[in-house]
């Protein structure tokens, strides 16, 4: 089979990884075009046709001043299935590229796979038209998300989710926390407070000031960024103001582990931190202003916006949204959960809950079966 795969963020190409790997146990003669990073052209064994580093446009005003460029992205990912002509295109998440892609893709009557559904249930819920019109099959890692499509009489399924297994496999393979701060010049005898600002340039300037002043309030603790792997070490610094705090990267889920308490970026990321059980605080700035809040607030629907909370439909870490998002708010919770106390432990039971709901399927291994299957 021939595949064409499209991931426009870094968990996009972990996820994308994950799967060309399942697919090529599946199918050893399989070959691959894809938009990724470097862990799915390790998979793939060559580079891919554009680096989602390149495409790592974030809000309304930065995705029209870079629209040419994602034209043209779309010109050569066209250029490139018209020529090889695959047997499926596979998206995976990034939505405003991926929907347009998928309707190319329909009317070239090419079969249309999604693996990590666009989440439509918390904003922009008409997408859900051209999924059911351009999508083939869609395949889910979040449990809610069968209910939420089936009240839109389109049925998906839920494969399981790559999280569970991704960090599974970390914690067998981990170092114990003396051995991981010797080797990464940290203090073993000071607790650790982790920051995840996120992947994308415009995320850590908008959020990472307010992680590092709030951790600074600890002088007890330690502050230690994770660095994303495609932000060059002057954007941290130039956000910092300095070099003062160690950035490490390729090691975020080592870090987070053996971390007292996380400030996390919401994302992908608060899901990862739940399942390696460190207590976190879930960021997301972008913008401080209450008009700007009060805007986006009509548009997202549902009671909560990180995976945890929707995941087991409850409360269980603090949601620091826009302008509630300030050094003092972040730094109240971090009071709270750097202590043996109610907050610390409610979270870690919730946790827990949340891990049982998840599955432990091998969703990659499930989701490339099932697409092999519909195309035979």
């Amino acid at each position: 089979m021939n595949y064409f795969i499209i991931a426009g963020e870094a968990s996009g190409d972990i996820h994308g990884s994950a799967l060309i790997e399942a697919l090529k146990r599946q199918d050893p003669r399989a070959q691959f075009n894809f938009l990724g990073g470097d862990l799915m052209s390790r998979s793939a064994g060559h580079e891919p046709l554009i680096h989602y580093r390149d495409m790592a446009f974030m809000g309304f005003i930065e995705v029209i001043k870079h629209l040419g460029s994602i034209l043209g992205f779309m010109r050569r990912a066209k250029q490139a299935m018209t020529s090889s002509r695959p047997d499926a295109l596979i998206l995976i998440d990034y939505p405003s590229f991926n929907l347009k892609m998928a309707k190319w893709a329909c009317v070239q009557g090419i079969p249309v796979f999604y693996f990590i559904s666009p989440k439509v249930w918390a904003w922009k819920e008409y997408r859900v038209k051209d999924i059911k019109r351009y999508v083939t099959r869609m395949y889910s890692i979040l449990p809610f998300e069968t209910e939420f499509y089936r009240k839109h009489d389109y049925e998906v399924e839920y494969v399981g989710n790559p999280t569970v297994k991704e960090i599974a496999s970390a914690l067998d393979q981990m170092r114990p926390a003396s051995e991981f701060c010797v080797d990464n010049g940290i203090d073993a005898g000071r607790p650790i407070i982790a920051i995840v600002p996120g992947s994308r340039k415009k995320e850590i300037r908008d959020n990472l000031p307010t992680m590092l002043a709030a951790a600074r309030r600890h002088s007890h603790c330690q502050a230690v960024i994770a660095g994303a792997p495609s932000i060059d070490d002057e954007l941290y610094n130039e956000v910092m103001g300095d070099n003062s705090v160690p950035v490490l990267r390729n090691l975020t889920f080592e870090l987070v582990h053996h971390a007292r308490v996380a400030i996390v970026t919401s994302g992908t990321a608060t899901l990862e931190t739940a399942l390696l059980g460190t207590p976190q605080v879930a960021c997301y700035r972008m913008n401080g202003s209450k008009r700007v809040y009060w805007f986006y607030s009509k548009l997202i629907k549902g009671k909560y916006v990180t995976l945890p909370n929707l995941i087991a439909d409850a409360p269980i870490i603090p949601e620091l949204l826009m302008h509630y998002c300030t050094v003092d708010s972040v730094d109240g919770w971090l009071t709270r959960l750097l202590n043996d106390g109610p907050h610390r432990q409610e979270m870690l039971e919730g946790y827990r809950r949340m891990a049982q709901i998840l599955t432990q399927k091998d969703c990659a291994s499930t989701t490339a079966a099932r697409i092999i299957e519909q195309l035979r």
